[in-house]
């Protein structure tokens, strides 16, 4: 799941402020699952910013909205006979989201409302926690489930750095050591031989780091 933060409402007036009619649209994906970008937040964010404008003596006509997805185009284009018909749209799904309907709608303007976090899982309500980052390479066969890159602080491939105590991360005394976690899982599965398994070096050739990346299924297309 993709987790994300509200926006300070102060930041979100200040980028509102050139507008005088928006659309405001929250998303039924991820963030509404964390609770920032669902259809409530919508009812919620679109009210704060009436009362804030109104007390400021500049009213505003919002048209509220929350999409399937935002990520994807056949939630989208519904808008595209009317999106022009406002000065801008202000988004509350995650920043993939965000820019995929900034393309889609080139002359509209889009406003971020909510600051995307990581990618995570639930621990318990309001508390997400992050677990993948994405890297490309996944090797979650050979470390029992459990993502060196995501929960070794130093993001650590071979093994421990040495620096842990009882467990605990020597980064932050809250963080568990994420190869004690890996080792302990593994030992637990009587997997120890995957171990020895680890690549020698780690595939960076397909994370991030070239720009952005792209998945192509022929099967699909």
């Amino acid at each position: 799941m993709i987790t994300g933060t509200p926006k300070p409402i102060e930041e979100i007036l200040e980028m509102l402020e050139p507008y005088d009619n928006i659309i405001l649209a929250g998303c039924y994906g991820c963030v509404t699952v964390c609770r920032v970008g669902g259809d409530k937040e919508v009812q919620v964010l679109a009210s704060t910013i009436r009362l804030a404008r109104e007390a400021a003596g500049k009213k505003i006509e919002i048209r509220e909205e929350c999409l399937e997805r935002q990520c994807d185009p056949e939630y989208l284009e519904p808008m595209r006979p009317y999106v022009e018909d406002y000065d801008a749209v202000l988004s509350i799904a995650c920043g993939a989201g965000i820019q995929f309907m900034a393309e889609k709608f080139a002359r509209t303007p889009l406003l971020p409302g909510i600051n995307t976090g990581f990618l995570g899982v639930t621990e318990r309500q309001g508390e997400w926690t992050e677990r993948c980052q994405g890297c490309g390479d996944c090797v979650l066969h050979l470390t029992g489930g459990i993502c060196p890159v995501t929960r070794c602080a130093k993001q650590l491939f071979h093994g421990p750095c040495g620096g842990s105590v009882q467990g605990i991360c020597e980064v932050d005394k809250d963080v568990k050591c994420g190869w004690q976690m890996i080792v302990d899982r593994l030992i637990a599965l009587d997997q120890m031989e995957n171990y020895g398994k680890l690549k020698p070096y780690k595939g960076w050739d397909s994370s991030r780091d070239g720009g952005p990346r792209r998945i192509i299924r022929e099967d699909m297309v």
